[in-house]
């Protein structure tokens, strides 16, 4: 006879959740590292009263913000490589909404995270409860039904014993190196306290330990085939590079084989910047170096990288007609993009066999030194435009020269949104793998503060660096006083532009007015006079302004030396980005317009249109 145990929904989940093991440098450590909570009427009696059970195997912790909480727990997934994740949970109605921009996030980045907001009564009888969205023809839809387009495994939980497969399933969606992503279980708030007599063996503590899928045989040969056959060949190294394990794997292929590599924003420190053959971010927001020889390659090995537009340069980077590509994925949906050889492997494994396939091939020479005189050159504009400064108003790129200068590239520099991505993609020296984290994917504003703090859960024992604007601040800056709270010193450098400064310059490239970006562009009746330190020090940071370069230096070194979060703010200039490097970006121009500007710049997109390789 089955034994079993009468719990709540509830208590089983999160009983189920805490027996979940997974396998790092040696040690078993749980899989759920916690869970991020903001209780309300449609969580707090049942799944709040479950986490308390819980709480010494289960930590929980309080955020200020729904769609911030969400945010650290997918940062703290990323800087743990995938390999341990974090839960969180809301109400129902604006509790649950703000977490579908993170669930979105984590969808486009092939990030684990588990969303367990809180869902309207699944008897019915108390409808409409307060917060419920109500569909005028359909009485099975609920505020949660968002959830269903950005998540990668969506279930409703309406009876308590459905908890069974549908932790079942969300585990191996969470754990899955080509499925994974945001699980959502809409938990309806009646069930959350029902009882279940549910089988002991569902609390039995499980392994989850990393899928290895090794290549096909007849697609090994192929890429094999296409590679020895390549005079010009290039890597480029996505994310898939870093959960994978694989920087030893791709640094063995690079330097065996003479071949250069170019990081995406999601791959970049898969080799060190100072590595010889590392030549940096490409595309849109590349180096000279690595966009040269991705104009040039015959040959592109796309290593766990999705291939966005700006990877590609909207389909026009590659401009060998000739050239092929071999998708290494461990999806194949990414695999075969831009009509790949596809070599569906995990990333470890699929470098590791190709190197083994190719023992004795090398790249021509002239290849390889060709790509590193390049880096060299790039070097060279990079240390100009990164190199210290009097001016008042520095640019993005100064500041991150100087923010370099004073941590090195030990610490984790993190960011989201705006000009910085760009800049930092070209620009910062990366040290070892996961020290540069970026979310780039969704670019989402209002990631950068919570993401930091999730990135300093998984790796206390690192200095993370949060490079902000002040566009991006404004958004969602709470999470500030629970890095205070939980003892998690962070870093935040926020460049103050006074306005998005990034979206600005592109509205004037495109032959647009600035408007409504700049402050001193948008409408009002004051200008306003923002006090960044203040508020950072009401939120308990320590909070300083860098009135120069020479003080953001002094400042970082103070920062490094403190026990508690940082804020360092200093002004910057809206309008200047490195022209060095880059590539050109698809954003369409109006065809007709009243301003002579517009129309100039819609004739210089057509011009850029007609390099495009639409469907290669």
């Amino acid at each position: 006879m089955t034994r079993t145990v009468r719990l709540t929904m509830a208590q089983a989940l999160t009983r189920f959740m805490a027996r979940q093991m997974t396998e790092i440098d040696g040690a078993r450590v749980p899989v759920f590292a916690g869970v991020w909570a903001i209780f309300g009427h449609g969580n707090v009696a049942g799944l709040g009263e479950a986490l308390y059970q819980v709480r010494e195997t289960l930590p929980t912790y309080r955020a200020h913000n729904e769609q911030a909480m969400a945010h650290a727990a997918i940062a703290y997934a990323k800087a743990s490589f995938r390999r341990r994740m974090m839960a969180a949970t809301t109400s129902i109605g604006p509790g649950a909404t703000n977490l579908v921009t993170a669930a979105a996030l984590a969808h486009v980045n092939r990030l684990p995270v588990l969303l367990l907001p809180g869902d309207v009564f699944a008897s019915r009888i108390p409808d409409p409860v307060l917060q419920q969205v109500e569909s005028f023809a359909d009485a099975t839809v609920s505020a949660n039904d968002c959830f269903r387009p950005v998540s990668r495994y969506f279930d409703r939980i309406a009876r308590p014993e459905q908890i069974v497969p549908a932790m079942a399933r969300a585990m191996q969606v969470l754990t899955d190196p080509a499925d994974c992503g945001p699980v959502t279980l809409a938990l309806c708030q009646d069930v959350q306290a029902e009882a279940y007599d549910y089988p002991e063996s569902f609390f039995d503590e499980r392994l989850w330990l990393p899928r290895r899928l090794r290549p096909d045989r007849g697609e090994l040969e192929g890429a094999v085939a296409a590679i020895r056959a390549a005079k010009k060949p290039l890597i480029i190294a996505g994310g898939g590079v870093l959960y994978s394990g694989a920087a030893d794997a791709l640094a063995a292929l690079a330097e065996a084989g003479g071949i250069p590599v170019c990081e995406t924003q999601g791959g970049k420190s898969s080799l060190p910047d100072s590595h010889p053959l590392n030549m940096g971010a490409v595309g849109v927001t590349g180096t000279e170096a690595a966009n040269r020889l991705a104009r040039e390659a015959d040959l592109v090995i796309a290593v766990g990288t999705r291939l966005q537009d700006f990877t590609t340069g909207s389909w026009s980077l590659f401009a060998d007609p000739d050239k092929r590509i071999v998708g290494l994925n461990v999806q194949p949906f990414d695999a075969g993009k831009h009509r790949a050889l596809t070599l569906v492997a995990d990333a470890r494994e699929g470098l590791t066999e190709l190197s083994d396939a190719l023992a004795g091939w090398a790249a021509p020479a002239a290849w390889t030194t060709g790509a590193e005189a390049g880096k060299a050159a790039w070097q060279e504009a990079a240390e100009r435009v990164t190199a210290a400064t009097n001016a008042a108003l520095p640019s993005d790129a100064q500041v991150i020269g100087a923010v370099q200068r004073a941590i090195g590239n030990d610490a984790i520099v993190l960011h989201a949104a705006g000009g910085l991505p760009g800049e930092l993609h070209k620009l910062w020296q990366a040290g070892g793998p996961g020290s540069y984290h970026a979310e780039y994917g969704f670019s989402a504003m209002g990631y950068e503060i919570a993401g930091g703090l999730g990135a300093k859960m998984a790796r206390p024992d690192k200095e993370v660096v949060v490079l902000v604007g002040d566009g991006s601040y404004l958004m969602l800056n709470s999470e500030i006083a629970t890095s205070v709270m939980l003892g998690l010193k962070l870093t935040i450098v926020l460049l103050d532009n006074r306005g998005f400064g990034c979206i600005n310059r592109l509205q004037v490239a495109t032959g647009g007015a600035s408007f409504n970006n700049l402050l001193k562009d948008a409408q009002h009746e004051v200008l306003p006079e923002i006090d960044f330190v203040a508020h950072a020090a009401s939120l308990g940071a320590h909070a300083v302004k860098a009135a120069s370069i020479a003080e953001l230096e002094a400042a970082l070194q103070a920062a490094r030396e403190s026990d508690r979060t940082s804020v360092v703010v200093i002004d910057t200039d809206p309008l200047a980005s490195t022209e060095e490097g880059g590539h050109w970006w698809d954003v369409a121009v109006p065809e007709v317009s009243q301003r002579e500007d517009v129309r100039n710049a819609r004739a210089s997109y057509e011009d850029a249109r007609e390099k495009q390789r639409i469907g290669d």
